[in-house]
């Protein structure tokens, strides 16, 4: 059965890309097409019909056209702004960042609906999480395990035995933790790790939003998973996450 020429989704807005003095290329993330894109005719106009509904972040209907190369935008109706996520640079660093990782991490045209709840959802608690930090190492965790990527933080990534409390490590190359024999054996390089640090990993890794959220987490535990997370991700798209320069740069100002 032939795909229909026109069709609609729901869509996230997670990337756009200029191209001429009033086109772009949009990259939207849906629910049941994963991440596609979309040429927006002349959506830089003043007077473009589009252009409102199709601002960064914004959860959209979205109608298009198929073509040969590429589908085109052709209507677009808001179904949530998530306004308040652009009027603060904390909270749209956050997001941003959140959206690169959605780009990055998923293939093309791959159906995740699951993922995309966590992302729509990650994103309207931006506003009213009080700790912003922890959101996005639960989004992180979340969305490794549902892409494929899931650290090993319950045993040892390369003997399989459960890690006890020692001298354990870190090795994204192992793809997740490393017990201190296998450390030795130099096969893999490890950032030290502390045993409450794994523990919280752990916890957020297997939570839901609501009770990792009531969990009392303290700051420097945070900041260590922050960091062996980067690490990971760093090994697994071999290049750094660009948002996640302006979120350590919007801390440091903080």
């Amino acid at each position: 059965m032939s795909k229909p020429q026109i069709y609609q989704t729901t869509a996230i807005v997670i990337r756009k890309t200029r191209l001429g003095e009033a086109d772009r290329i949009l990259t939207l993330y849906t629910p049941h097409m994963g991440k596609i894109q979309g040429f927006a005719r002349a959506v830089r106009k003043p007077k473009s019909k589009l252009s409102g509904h199709l601002e960064m972040l914004s959860y959209s209907q979205v109608t298009l056209v198929r073509g040969k190369n590429i589908d085109t935008i052709t209507g677009s109706v808001t179904i949530e702004p998530l306004l308040k996520l652009k009027s603060d640079l904390d909270m749209l660093s956050c997001a941003l960042y959140a959206a690169e990782m959605i780009n990055q991490f998923t293939p093309a045209e791959t159906e995740d609906p699951q993922l995309f709840d966590l992302f729509l959802k990650t994103l309207r608690r931006l506003p009213e999480a009080s700790d912003k930090d922890l959101l996005l190492r639960h989004f992180e965790l979340h969305l490794l395990r549902q892409a494929g990527y899931r650290p090993e933080l319950e045993k040892c990534a390369l003997c399989r035995n459960t890690l006890i409390m020692a001298a354990n490590a870190f090795a994204p190359s192992a793809g997740g933790a490393l017990c201190p024999s296998c450390l030795r054996s130099g096969r893999h390089y490890g950032y030290a790790v502390a045993w409450d640090t794994l523990g919280v990993m752990r916890f957020i890794q297997g939570g839901d939003w609501e009770s990792v959220a009531a969990a009392p987490i303290d700051a420097t535990t945070l900041d260590e998973a922050a960091r062996l997370l980067r690490s990971y991700m760093r090994h697994l798209l071999e290049r750094d996450l660009r948002s996640a320069a302006w979120l350590d740069c919007l801390k440091k100002t903080s």
